[in-house]
């Protein structure tokens, strides 16, 4: 009968010997059969099969993974005498690895360190590669060493990408008529200071029980801030949007004033029958709507409202009540306000841009 050659024969020892990996398990100890599925170093080295050398690092990877095994040495020479590109020697792989870090590399190695920790803050889990590029400069990090490409490569390596909005339908409800007051915006959201034009709105989110809770934002054009908020599960009273007016007024009371403030909503009639016809006059503020039917006429507060959709409601789990909505709001708002960079304020947070302003402003009406 003919001897069996093979794996798995009874002289499968010898026979993988004689193959190409033989040197290679006669290293690893006579005696000893391969046991059924375990890997074979023949089996890995399907991607030095090119004719071009590989990479010294993959090679010096590849050396590692099977070095308990079968030990560097031979690993080399079989590989370096079987592949038609050639592979790393032993004392090039003993070099390698005694060779201190380059400069570059421990630049590398800091800078995603860096943005894993950035990264795994729960907000700011969401910015992409511009907003974290501009978080590593705040962290003290020099332009010219870092580039958006350089970040956005660095973030792919670690499997790190920012949140993207979707696009959501509009649910404004239409109110009957035409209150509300004129169009005193026209798409036009900029304002050379704090308190002239404040936007609002109100969404919804979706709570752990099926049910719907609703929260309303006021936010000053200026700087971006939320300078009003509030949340409730119902919507049978216009409390939300009230009581975030009434949070808009005192801050934009303690700002200057509130003469001459526009409050910019759209044309919901939660607004139009709630706010513009009660408190809005009463403090010297404007009352101002956008065309029916048309969204952007709101769009910088339907952007704040995404926003708080993307970067808070989807990432977590329903809301149980009207507290941990509230909570969470709360947190999410602190830190609109405080930390968030926005790229329409050159990746500065609402705070630093106010702070800035009235700097400014003080520099200019000290006497000389």
């Amino acid at each position: 009968m003919a001897r069996q050659d093979g794996r798995h024969g009874r002289g499968g020892d010898q026979a993988v010997g004689r193959r190409r990996d033989g040197g290679v398990e006669e290293f690893a100890g006579r005696g000893r059969a391969i046991e059924a599925g375990e890997r074979d170093i023949d089996d890995g080295v399907g991607f030095f099969r090119g004719t071009a050398r590989p990479d010294t690092a993959l090679m010096v990877a590849y050396i590692d993974e099977f070095k308990d095994r079968f030990r560097g040495g031979p690993i080399c020479r079989v590989l370096a005498a079987s592949l038609d590109c050639g592979f790393i020697t032993p004392r090039g792989y003993r070099m390698f690895r005694s060779r201190p870090v380059s400069r570059m590399a421990a630049r590398h190695e800091a800078l995603a360190r860096d943005i894993l920790e950035i990264h795994a803050d729960f907000f700011m889990a969401v910015y992409g590669y511009r907003k974290t590029r501009a978080q590593l400069l705040a962290r003290g990090w020099d332009p010219a060493e870092i580039g958006r490409d350089q970040v956005m490569n660095v973030m792919r390596e670690s499997g790190i990408r920012g949140v993207r909005r979707g696009r959501t339908p509009v649910t404004t409800k239409q109110a009957k008529g035409a209150g509300g007051g004129p169009d005193l915006v026209e798409r036009g959201f900029e304002a050379e200071a704090p308190n002239r034009l404040h936007v609002a709105d109100i969404t919804y989110v979706r709570m752990a029980n099926g049910s719907f809770g609703y929260t309303a934002f006021a936010a000053d054009v200026f700087a971006r801030r939320i300078v009003g908020w509030a949340c409730t599960t119902t919507m049978d009273t216009g409390e939300p949007p009230l009581q975030a007016l009434e949070q808009a007024m005192s801050w934009a009371a303690s700002h200057g004033g509130t003469d001459g403030l526009v409050h910019h909503s759209d044309h919901g009639a939660r607004y139009i029958g709630l706010v513009c016809t009660t408190r809005v006059g009463e403090f010297g503020m404007l009352p101002s709507a956008g065309t029916v039917g048309d969204s952007y006429d709101n769009a910088m507060a339907e952007s704040a409202d995404g926003a708080y959709k993307t970067e808070l409601v989807w990432r977590r789990k329903p809301f149980r009540d009207l507290r941990d909505l509230e909570l969470a709001t709360f947190r999410w708002v602190s830190w609109w306000n405080s930390k968030r960079l926005h790229r329409s304020l050159g990746y500065r947070t609402p705070e630093r841009t106010e702070t800035e302003y009235y700097a400014n402003q003080a520099a200019q009406a000290a006497p000389l």
